[in-house]
């Protein structure tokens, strides 16, 4: 390696602008969680004054994060912090019918308790929630930040700006994908392997819907793929597994993928 390289990669670091390590966001939005679910850690307060004292602690974080966040400048972290937390328990009140939504879902969910405490699905769903809300206050960098470390802990990719409504189920979960401009309504259920993606990726569609609606009472099963921003997935409808959808769905329609199988029998030797 020679000078000029060393001296390319010194440049570099004196003008990358400066971010909060991602593990001290993630921690930041665990601490958030584990407080609203002590299922997720077993943390118990003696009274409720501990517990406001904890979230005005986190607020207090969260201002701090966004003023060593260089892309935060001029964008009053006190006020954006507060305002967050004003938000949180209307976060928890759509956490807890995501939960009643994976209980009535799934036959293998025996409580609460295990929900919160071993699916992926609702650890996922959770950063989303926290990352939406920094998202619609127009905060930079940390909303991409918290999901991309949930997908990396589950394998399920949520764009912090996609707009999911109450009672959202995730099962299984590896590999779903919720591109940015999604919309889910209430009461849907992804299986593992969905892909809520766009129809084609170019950088003049930045402001442009790229990605499915997906309205109330949905049932996507793994593997299937539905693609476009004028693309709406109508209420009830059920959509199999591997299908590939790049148009429209009527509402109660059943959309399957029929491959052919074929079994040949043969005589033991």
């Amino acid at each position: 390696m020679n000078k000029l390289f060393f001296q390319h990669i010194f440049d570099k670091h004196q003008h990358t602008e400066p971010v909060p390590p991602t593990k001290d966001i993630a921690a930041w939005a665990l601490r958030i969680i584990r407080l609203l679910f002590p299922e997720q850690n077993k943390v118990y307060y003696r009274s409720e004054e501990e517990i406001e004292i904890q979230f005005k602690n986190l607020e207090l974080d969260l201002r701090n994060i966004l003023i060593s966040t260089y892309q935060c400048k001029g964008c009053e972290p006190e006020r954006r912090a507060h305002e967050f937390f004003e938000k949180i328990p209307s976060i928890y009140e759509t956490l807890k019918t995501d939960i009643q939504a994976i209980i009535e879902g799934d036959p293998a969910a025996k409580s609460e308790f295990e929900v919160i405490r071993a699916y992926p699905g609702f650890y996922a769903i959770s950063f989303y929630r926290i990352a939406h809300e920094l998202h619609l206050l127009e905060i930079p960098l940390l909303p991409r930040i918290l999901t991309e470390y949930a997908h990396s802990k589950t394998g399920i990719d949520i764009h912090p700006g996609a707009q999911i409504d109450e009672h959202f189920f995730i099962d299984h979960g590896t590999g779903v994908v919720i591109g940015e401009t999604s919309i889910i309504g209430k009461h849907v259920k992804l299986y593992q392997g969905v892909t809520l993606g766009a129809l084609s990726v170019d950088k003049s569609m930045v402001n442009i819907k790229r990605h499915p609606t997906v309205e109330d009472y949905v049932v996507i099963y793994s593997g299937a793929t539905i693609l476009g921003g004028n693309t709406v997935i109508g209420q009830h409808a059920v959509i199999g597994g591997n299908v590939w959808l790049t148009k429209s769905v009527p509402a109660y329609a059943t959309v399957y993928h029929k491959p052919e199988i074929k079994v040949v029998e043969r005589e033991a030797v």
